[in-house]
């Protein structure tokens, strides 16, 4: 069992606030975020000497995952919390494991028929889990249930159960439901609420001008649903709350997370901050400062510090000289080991213990994700679509669009987008941001029937939930022009809606919320009238 925390030392206690980012590949030189992700050495210095609470992992595969939480479990001073954001299931992060559609998919399934919506937010919230736990993970750092009433959300976007607080309470309310069926902590963010944002918090500093009155009608009815649902964390937003606080990003206001979340919502778990590394807190306080202020806000958890050596010492200083109490350090450890035992054996009695791999991605699950994207998928035009014969000689372009190839982890020589239309004679040809357009204006070109296949989504870092300039200008041009022959839109149904104003005549098209190679077997196998 976990140590008494009367036996801890100041900088022991202290540590435990902090969950620190780590790659979840299996060596240093795999390592895709060198800013971020120390190597093993150091990772193993802040778990074994200075006694970390947790890690949150980006990267790897499942199979690595499993192996590295062994590891750092059998490393670390005391039992580690370990986090992932999989809030679309694990293999969103960890290739192997389940990669579900995205929530805002059960929103459109729920305007039809919200029983069967909550049904499948509960066995995503259950699947997810237990996915979690057989690859070692012991925090789900979902469900996102900000309402993106937003279409130029940046970051939330499909991430986000709906546009309507009714749903996407009731969907919280269900996806939590499911997950506790596991002994795996959940995670409800990102309060008060990130969805009516247009600036990438992961860049700048946005502003939520609206009143108390319109907090309490849209933002919170979700995380009041969640609290009320047993959730075990609530994670902060990085945003300026004017009504509430005009001085201070919500991560880092009193009035907020102490005032709002723990004394007016009665919030009793664990308060986590956003990354601390993120540009809206780390542009302004800095590495050192900003942690701080956010415990004096009364949050518990400190993720992703910008430099978690010196924030723990920093903490400690502030402790020493009077500024923090010894007090309050104690009163978010004492939380942080009650949800430590909440997960234990997993942590706590047997910090090795797994699930086994076979856990991962199997029929069952894998059937509930087709059937949430079939579910869910859009379509019109003159469907099916007809390919030219490959006897007539004429060539048929593929034209698959992303903003960014490096970044594109759907796609591959094998999946249903390359294959499907290979089979039936297109040629593909992917453009993104980066590669010229030129060669699309070149008069043969433009006698080529295309198939366009467009993957867009909101995305942190990005900036924008839209598509660049250049990308959208070209793709107008073409619909307009009449150069498009289908369409299939992955990922945004904002993208898709702007699109359909320019779809001449009867062209077939097809939106799916998904773009993993799941959802492009199905959206495809419809356009073409294929057998499923």
């Amino acid at each position: 069992m976990s140590p008494d925390i009367n036996n801890l030392s100041l900088e022991e206690q202290v540590a435990q606030l902090f969950v620190v980012r780590a790659s979840g590949h299996l060596f240093d030189h795999q390592i895709e975020f060198p800013d971020w992700e120390p190597p093993a050495a150091t990772l193993q210095h802040w778990i074994a000497d200075l006694g970390v609470g947790g890690v949150i992992f980006v990267g790897g595969s499942a199979g690595d995952l499993m192996l590295r939480s062994h590891i750092l479990q059998s490393q670390a001073k005391f039992p580690l919390l370990l986090a992932a954001d999989v809030e679309e299931g694990v293999g969103q992060r960890f290739p192997g494991a389940t990669w579900f559609a995205p929530p805002m998919a059960l929103s459109t399934i729920a305007q039809k028929d919200l029983a069967k919506a909550k049904e499948f937010a509960y066995l995503m919230g259950s699947a997810i889990a237990q996915e979690s736990l057989a690859i070692g993970l012991n925090w789900v750092l979902a469900p996102v249930v900000d309402v993106n009433n937003n279409p130029d959300n940046p970051v939330i976007n499909v991430r986000s159960f709906g546009e309507t607080p009714h749903l996407v309470a009731e969907l919280t309310s269900a996806f939590i439901q499911g997950a506790k069926q596991w002994p795996v902590l959940t995670c409800a963010k990102h309060f008060p609420g990130h969805g009516d944002t247009s600036v990438d918090s992961h860049l700048e500093l946005p502003v939520l001008p609206h009143p108390a009155e319109r907090l309490a009608e849209i933002e919170l009815p979700p995380f009041i649903s969640a609290i009320a649902s047993g959730v075990d964390s609530v994670m902060s937003a990085h945003l300026l709350i004017q009504c509430w606080d005009a001085e201070r990003p919500a991560t880092l206001s009193p009035k907020i997370l102490t005032g709002q979340l723990r004394q007016n919502l009665g919030f009793p778990g664990l308060i986590v901050t956003d990354a601390l590394v993120m540009g809206a807190i780390a542009k302004r306080y800095g590495a050192t400062e900003a942690p701080i202020l956010a415990l004096e806000a009364g949050a518990d958890i400190l993720l992703m510090p910008v430099d978690p050596a010196a924030a723990i010492q920093a903490i400690c200083d502030a402790v020493k000289s009077g500024r923090i109490s010894r007090d309050r350090i104690r009163t978010s450890v004492e939380r942080i080991w009650q949800v430590k035992q909440k997960v234990a054996p997993k942590v706590v009695g047997d910090r090795c213990s797994v699930q086994p791999l076979a856990q991962l991605a199997t029929p069952a699950t894998m059937s509930v994700n087709d059937d949430i994207l079939a579910s869910s998928q859009q379509v019109g035009g003159s469907l099916p679509l007809r390919p030219t014969p490959k006897e007539t000689g004429q060539k048929s372009r593929n034209l698959i669009v992303v903003d960014d190839i490096l970044r594109a982890k759907y796609l591959g020589h094998h999946v249903p987008a390359i294959q499907i239309p290979q089979q039936l004679g297109y040629e593909v040809q992917v453009i993104d941001q980066y590669i010229s357009f030129a060669d699309l204006t070149a008069e043969d070109e433009q006698e080529i029937p295309k198939l366009v296949q467009l993957f867009t989504r909101g995305n942190p870092f990005r900036g924008s939930a839209n598509l660049t300039a250049k990308i959208a200008n070209q793709l107008q041009e073409m619909l307009q022009q009449g150069r498009v022959q289908g369409l299939v839109c992955y990922g945004s149904p904002y993208i898709i809606e702007s699109l359909l104003p320019n779809l001449k005549g009867q062209i077939p098209y097809v939106f799916s919320y998904g773009q993993m190679p799941a959802a492009q077997e199905i959206a495809l196998k419809t356009l073409f009238g294929l057998s499923p």
